[in-house]
């Protein structure tokens, strides 16, 4: 999906991670610069590269499988893309007000995505696709997602 409009985008993680471990490790250090008679320098030094490290897999990862983005004519959903011109329906978001908590057909659906289940603190939206197939898709920010593809749909269909 290069060089198109974004209409909606989630990177699924943020680089800015990888500074928490060195922070804290600086943060020792400064505690015990000021209150010990030993620092440990090679200590410190050697975890924040380690902490660094996990983290940097952890970002990668995310930003793989869990990053989103709503174009003109695509739906990518961390390695899977979806053209929008496949989607038939957005469904509407549930409604729980009227105390109906039976499970939606979509809710059992297919994940978008290549993933199990929809990935932690996102939420899921049902669409309905050419083929009559349900899927979810999903966003930390269902709302705006759904509205994305709303748009989508209507102006580039």
């Amino acid at each position: 999906m290069p060089d198109m409009e974004l209409l909606f985008g989630e990177e699924g993680a943020r680089w800015r991670a990888l500074l928490w471990g060195p922070l804290f490790c600086v943060l020792v250090l400064v505690i015990e610069l000021l209150t010990g008679p030993v620092v440990h320098w090679f200590a410190l030094a050697l975890f924040a590269l380690i902490l660094v490290g996990f983290t940097y897999v952890q970002v990668s990862a995310a930003r793989k499988h869990v990053s989103v983005a709503v174009t003109p004519h695509h739906l990518r959903q961390g390695s899977e893309t979806l053209d929008i011109s496949d989607i038939e329906e957005v469904l509407p978001p549930i409604d729980y007000s009227d105390g109906d908590y039976e499970p939606k057909k979509w809710e059992t659906a297919r994940v978008l995505g290549e993933l199990h289940s929809v990935p932690r603190r996102r939420t899921a939206i049902g669409l309905r696709v050419k083929d009559g197939a349900l899927v979810q898709a999903w966003a930390k920010d269902d709302d705006g997602l759904r509205a994305a593809l709303e748009h989508a749909r209507i102006e580039y269909s």
